[in-house]
């Protein structure tokens, strides 16, 4: 197909949007990894190895990003800057998506502006944007599902509505709140097929039929594999029985406090884009484009927001699930009001619309851009996570790999799994975290009993115990069995080779300096080595 010149300036713009902010990650890549980051990342070490997940990690997550992951360490390496690039081409693939989906919806202007928020939103620190959570895995496949679904509902191919069904499946193999974009999907199928008061059951079937099987089978096919692998007990506790208990732990006054604390943080640095958003939304009342896919962007935006909400955690990467709707709605406000003026009285007004979103786009890069420009990886991580040990995680899993063999195993007590995925060495217990333990939930006991009892047996060549609040999340009620054994298990079985002090600057203590040193700060990590054990 021949492009004609408006074309070509709406593509070079476009690639100019993803460029600019592919340069920002990529100036960031080396940010050290978070928690989330950690597991997903151990988890996908774990099956380039031939280990399904379940069976050294414990996670209520499921897979499907530990298996995209999997992916990226193999194509770019097994370190935070291969991660992080493979996210650098996950987000610009789901910026063109959105640019595609706003496009096909209400022209090229409304793609481009779509585009250009998400990118700016998805990036930002705000919510968390340069690291490689969950939500970033579930709007790709989502978007290109729901793409997907528009090009079957206009050319009736059923074989297109099986494999938007399948993407849309995808999405909630990423995480459970994907479920919601495959509800959605289904939902304005039906809406489609509403005609003159009746809903036409037999042109439905079909299309709905191959919808829902696409989206069943990648959930089916995980099932099967985990099964065969010997991991489906465990997969079936921790992503539905424990993931239950997890989401019924924050109630409804807690959550909305949350959602106020965290929704401030998430909205500020791009306030004007998301204003701009609100004005797309009261488009479905004063503009007839926006208003003949009144359906579509009401339930898109609806299923968005409440993908942010299951547990009532609102914690600030969740509001990645609904960035591509504010996207798309601040796409409608432009093209919506461009159009009003031009086919009003005040056609010489038209450009103004644009230049709103200009300023405001600008504006919120403006108001980052010691963040985006300037800031080094490793103070980027300390600006976001202030306290936390990820930085000094590193230097734990880089000492652990350089003083042990590649068969050793070692146990973590705290919750950092990036720690297994730095040492390259596989963990004595699938519980790579201890926040579930001290949780106010009816499995926290017998958890930290198993916990222990796959630790001794195991017998780990190194333990590392990290006395930092945040990677505890110890609650005034919660069970501390695990706590009361590992101080009396690791003075009985093993010797202190190394300490992180915490300090301003932190201190690194290795080998016999560290068994009679005493950390001067309240949060630092302690390694031990088993007794009798050789280098």
């Amino acid at each position: 197909m021949k492009l004609n010149a408006s074309q070509y300036w709406t593509y070079g713009l476009l690639l100019m949007v993803i460029l600019f902010f592919a340069l920002i990650r990529f100036h960031l890549r080396q940010c050290p990894l978070e928690r989330d980051e950690g597991e997903y990342a151990y988890a996908g070490q774990l099956m380039l190895q031939g280990i399904p997940p379940y069976q050294l990690v414990y996670s209520m997550k499921l897979p499907g990003t530990f298996a995209a992951y999997s992916v990226i360490l193999a194509l770019f390496g097994q370190t935070p800057g291969g991660i992080h690039l493979g996210l650098l081409l996950v987000n610009a693939a789901t910026t063109f998506l959105v640019f595609l989906l706003a496009r096909r919806l209400f022209g090229p202007l409304a793609g481009l502006v779509a585009a250009a928020s998400y990118a700016v939103l998805s990036t930002s620190p705000s919510v968390v944007g340069f690291a490689g959570h969950a939500t970033h895995f579930v709007v790709l496949p989502a978007l290109g599902g729901i793409l997907l679904l528009l090009m079957a509902i206009e050319t009736r191919r059923v074989w297109l509505f099986f494999i938007s069904g399948v993407l849309l499946g995808l999405a909630l193999l990423m995480k459970q709140p994907g479920i919601l974009f495959a509800v959605f999907g289904g939902l304005y199928l039906a809406k489609s097929e509403y005609r003159d008061g009746r809903l036409d059951w037999r042109a439905l079937a079909p299309k709905a039929g191959a919808l829902v099987l696409g989206t069943v089978l990648p959930f089916a096919v995980t099932c099967l594999a985990l099964f065969a692998a010997g991991s489906f007990q465990k997969f079936w506790f921790w992503t539905f029985l424990y993931s239950r208990e997890y989401a019924s732990i924050i109630g409804i006054r807690e959550g909305a406090h949350y959602f106020l604390l965290f929704a401030a943080e998430v909205v500020r640095p791009a306030c004007w884009i998301w204003a701009i958003a609100g004005v797309g939304l009261t488009a479905l009342g004063w503009n007839h484009k926006a208003r003949a896919q009144g359906w579509f962007l009401a339930g898109f935006f609806f299923f968005s927001c409440v993908a942010v909400c299951p547990g009532f955690y609102f914690r600030q990467h969740y509001f990645i699930l609904m960035l591509p709707a504010i996207a798309l709605l601040a796409g409608v406000a432009v093209s919506a009001a461009r159009q009003s003026l031009l086919e009003g009285r005040h056609r010489a007004w038209s450009f103004v619309p644009v230049l709103v979103f200009l300023v405001a786009f600008a504006n919120s890069i403006f108001l980052q851009r010691e963040y985006f420009f300037t800031t080094d990886p490793l103070t980027a991580c300390q600006t976001v996570y202030g306290a936390n040990l990820f930085p000094e995680a590193l230097q734990v899993g880089e000492y652990l790999k350089s003083h042990s063999g590649p068969g050793a195993r070692i146990a973590v007590i705290g919750s950092e799994p990036e720690i297994y995925f730095y040492a390259h060495r596989h963990s004595a217990t699938g519980y790579i975290y201890t926040y579930g333990l001290m949780e106010p939930q009816r499995f926290a006991l017998e958890m930290q009993q198993e916990m222990i009892a796959e630790i001794e047996a195991a017998r780990p060549e190194f333990v590392v115990f990290v006395n930092v609040p945040e990677s505890f999340g110890r609650l005034p009620t919660s069970e501390t069995l695990v706590l009361s054994w590992a101080d009396a298990y690791l003075r009985s079985q093993y010797e202190k080779v190394g300490t992180v002090d915490m300090n301003q600057p932190t201190e690194y203590i290795w080998g016999d300096a560290a068994q009679a040193y005493q950390p001067r700060s309240r949060s630092f990590i302690d390694v031990f080595r088993r007794k009798g054990s050789a280098d």
